[in-house]
């Protein structure tokens, strides 16, 4: 018995429910999008009055204006995207990071010469407090994070090195390795002084792993070379982690 084969028609058929579902696809997305898009609308509005009804806390309070910043970026608004426009006339946020990066680079060039172009954000933090005054706005350690995430688009050479509370501002051109970062967690532990040993039995590294990474940090200005030590073994110096109270 012969197979029937497929017509003509019965392909066309096809084909045209396979458009009509594509078509009902595309109307579906379409009015997805558009319903989204008024969300959003709404959303954006909601935020502005918002911004508008306690613009003096998202000025003066340094927690509630990380929380804003949060809220805009769930919609996408950048704030200190543009010196014009909204918010920087309803809340002035895009000039107060742009003073406060003005006074960060201030703080990490005058300090340079006596740390290397390296400091512990929260050291940066206490600078900063003393240069603005009391009379200033509050700033926060995320204050400084988002200054220093605008001056970095410059390629200024401004980084944010490490995880947590022991974070480093570097503000020297150049970059630093992985090496070179364990090293600065090394001197961090011990308050700004190690050896040779000290990284060794961090890290179980070479000798000549050791002395490459050492040989950039002091030639860079970020450490100091200490030959004349008690028990004849080099020490490398960082000051930028010095601790007056450390007695060792």
């Amino acid at each position: 018995m012969r197979r029937r084969g497929v017509g003509a028609s019965a392909i066309t058929k096809k084909k045209l429910e396979t458009s009509r579902y594509k078509e009902h696809g595309n109307e579906l997305a379409m009015i997805q999008l558009d319903q989204l898009s008024k969300q959003l609308e709404t959303f954006h509005s909601h935020l502005e009055k918002f911004a508008a009804n306690h613009k003096q806390e998202i000025r003066k309070d340094p927690q509630f204006r990380r929380q804003f910043q949060q809220m805009c970026a769930t919609i996408g608004v950048d704030p200190l995207a543009s010196g014009k426009g909204f918010w920087s006339e309803m809340l002035g946020v895009g000039d107060f990071y742009y003073e406060l990066g003005v006074q960060l680079v201030e703080v990490c060039i005058t300090t340079r010469p006596q740390n290397g172009g390296i400091m512990p954000i929260k050291e940066l933090h206490q600078k900063l407090l003393k240069t603005r005054g009391k009379y200033a706005q509050d700033i926060s350690l995320d204050d400084i994070k988002t200054a220093l995430s605008k001056l970095k688009l410059l390629g200024t050479g401004f980084t944010l090195l490490g995880t947590g509370s022991k974070q480093i501002v570097k503000s020297v051109p150049g970059e630093l390795n992985m090496d070179h970062s364990a090293v600065l967690e090394v001197a961090q532990k011990y308050n700004g002084k190690v050896s040779n040993s000290d990284i060794e039995a961090m890290y179980n590294w070479q000798t000549e792993r050791i002395q490459h990474v050492m040989e950039h940090l002091v030639r860079e200005g970020m450490a100091w070379i200490d030959t004349q030590t008690p028990n004849k073994e080099t020490w490398f110096w960082f000051p930028a982690f010095f601790n007056v109270k450390n007695n060792n």
